[in-house]
């Protein structure tokens, strides 16, 4: 079959990656894709927002599948679209995917459908959310509602600076996703990222990972997309995986179907695991990013054959294999992320992927000269599998270190939490 791959960064280099050795593919092709994305398939020159466009496109080229990678699409409900052309689409409506368009609505389906998470308000002016904060103690979650790039997360360690955040995030420092706010309670424990893929009934599960948030190492400084991930996450047990299934994700696809906004695709939920189990921290209606890096050099089997099934309401009796190795992402970033990164850094790859290693793309271009340049924040995730987390973040960082890349940085402890564990 035909597949049509929307997005361009490294999350959406590793699915064309992985979906290219997919024994059920004929020919990929990726909208707007990337250097990396380009050797494994055919880019083309499409807008994900002009709806009427990609279906056109996709009937004039016998697409059998729509694989939407990033969120904004989904939200903007590219997949209804595509659904009412009769073309297959991997993704959740407009409306199921306010999941993670908007913190609000999640907080507020958790309410009802007793899934547990932290406490909250909803609150919709510096005013509001002011009084609504002597409601907490310290330290203050506060989220933008809407989407943020996955940087719309503040903890505040004191009162003041949770006042001076919300007074930025009202001000329009989030923009339009910064319109309304919701404060949490903090939730103590370790995070982890769980994933299900799901046809709006049947539900699977697809993986567990843990993710680096913070720019700096020891998980010090801003918030960003995500610095470096590794896959499988040992605190997620499979007594725990068992448990966050029970009661978060058949309840919230339950929850989605009974009131007529039945989900299908992947549902990425990040947990806190808690002395009391696992609660619900958020929701992100794509694969995570550096995540799905990992989670692909995880998957075995016929991952075209898998999106097709859930997009076709066809996923039960379906299954997802992983591979037992370890894989471990760090991400190369441009210096200035995740503030005003700094663009248009020469790259030599080098021997990096002469081992076993991976370089997907993120934000990358060929520039005037022919070379690769760096072309946003995060720009390469280097990529690795070994036994554990300790040989996999080895394997990573030789091949990082074979990376010539002037104006980059990266954190040199991905993992670290798991690598002590190990004993490493």
């Amino acid at each position: 079959m035909n597949i049509l791959l929307l997005g361009s960064g490294g999350r959406e280099h590793a699915l064309a990656w992985k979906l290219a050795q997919s024994p059920s593919l004929t020919k990929l092709y990726a909208a707007p894709g990337n250097p990396g994305i380009a050797q494994e398939a055919e880019c083309v020159t499409l807008d994900a927002g002009d709806h009427g466009a990609v279906a056109a496109f996709c009937k004039t080229h016998q697409i059998a599948l729509v694989v939407i990678g990033p969120e904004a699409p989904l939200v903007d409900g590219l997949a209804d679209s595509l659904r009412a052309a009769d073309i297959p689409a991997f993704g959740p409506s407009g409306a199921a995917a306010q999941l993670e368009g908007s913190k609000g609505f999640t907080k507020d389906l958790c309410a009802r459908a007793n899934i547990p998470t932290g406490a909250y308000v909803r609150t919709a002016s510096l005013h509001d959310a002011n009084r609504a904060l002597q409601r907490f103690t310290a330290p203050y979650v506060l989220k933008a509602d809407g989407l943020a790039a996955g940087k719309g997360v503040v903890i505040a360690e004191t009162l003041e600076d949770a006042e001076a955040a919300l007074a930025d995030m009202f001000g329009g420092g989030f923009g339009e996703a910064g319109a309304e706010v919701v404060i949490e309670e903090f939730l103590s424990g370790e995070e982890a990222s769980f994933f299900a893929l799901t046809d709006g009934e049947n539900v699977i599960p697809f993986g567990t990972a843990q993710d680096h948030k913070q720019v700096g190492e020891g998980d010090t400084g801003p918030n960003t997309g995500g610095m470096g991930a590794y896959s499988p996450a040992p605190v997620l047990t499979a007594a725990l995986q068992a448990q966050a299934m029970e009661t978060i994700i058949k309840p919230t696809v339950a929850a989605m179907a009974a009131e007529g906004m039945p989900y299908s695709g992947v549902l990425y939920a990040g947990l806190m695991l808690t002395e009391t189990g696992p609660q619900l921290i958020e929701y992100n209606c794509r694969f995570g990013d550096p995540e799905c890096q990992v989670l692909m050099m995880r998957l075995q089997g016929d991952l075209a054959a898998i999106m097709l099934a859930c997009a076709k309401g066809e996923l039960a009796g379906v299954s997802a294999e992983f591979a037992e190795e370890t894989a471990l992402t760090v991400v190369m970033a441009a210096k200035g992320y995740p503030s005003t990164p700094e663009k248009g850094g020469a790259i030599d790859l080098g021997t990096a992927e002469e081992g076993a290693a991976k370089v997907f793309h993120a934000g990358t271009k060929i520039g005037a000269d022919g070379g690769l340049i760096a072309n946003g924040g995060r720009v390469l995730n280097v990529t690795a599998s070994g036994a554990n987390v300790t040989e996999a973040q080895r394997t990573a960082y030789e091949a990082v270190d074979a990376v010539r890349f002037e104006s980059g940085f990266c954190r040199r402890d991905i993992g670290w939490k798991e690598v002590a564990r190990e004993g490493g």
